[in-house]
């Protein structure tokens, strides 16, 4: 007999979790002051995103957005996998776990710095700002709210992240753009 835990139980127990989490986000979560914090400033993000965005650049900045969302989710996933951190109180009880972070305030915050800063220098001087708005005044007071809790993670491991992401999707699109420029011409 094998301590070895089988395909069967693995599943077992994230049905069990399963159930679990979501009697949770209902009897916890759904509706409290925390929950409708994160709709109402998601959402809010986004109205005045709409408003501000440049219209004529918008393909490019949503792109840009959606990158940021995808890395996002993909760290959030890792995080909370790996008990770095996790989310007490969720919009909704799915993957990712902090919904309205990953696709509302986080996106649209880099897309906002993305539009309004084109130099390097300035984008730079931007990203090292926000990060440091991110991981030692959004972060704590996530946690005070109890929308977020640290289990084996510290702010500062944040914040050369919020940077990283930022240069590096800049970057990315400055390269995608040369490429299309580069096709268009042949």
């Amino acid at each position: 007999m094998s301590n070895q835990p089988t395909w069967e139980e693995i599943v077992n127990l994230r049905e069990i979790l399963k159930e679990t989490n979501v009697q949770y986000w209902l009897n916890e979560n759904f509706f409290s002051f925390s929950w409708w914090f994160l709709l109402i400033t998601m959402i809010l993000f986004w109205v005045i995103w709409w408003v501000i965005v440049d219209k004529s650049k918008i393909m490019e900045i949503l792109l840009y957005g959606l990158f940021v969302t995808i890395i996002a989710i993909l760290l959030d996933v890792i995080g909370v996998s790996f008990l770095l951190w996790g989310y007490p109180n969720m919009l909704t009880p799915l993957i990712p776990p902090i919904f309205a972070i990953d696709v509302g305030h986080l996106p649209v915050l880099y897309m906002t710095i993305y539009q309004y800063f084109p130099t390097w220098k300035s984008f730079l001087a931007a990203m090292i700002i926000a990060a440091s708005v991110f991981a030692f005044v959004f972060e704590p007071f996530t946690v005070w709210l109890k929308i977020y809790e640290l289990n084996n993670w510290k702010y500062i491991y944040s914040f050369p992240i919020y940077i990283l992401i930022g240069v590096f999707l800049k970057w990315l699109l400055i390269k995608v753009k040369c490429l299309e420029s580069y096709s268009s011409s042949q």
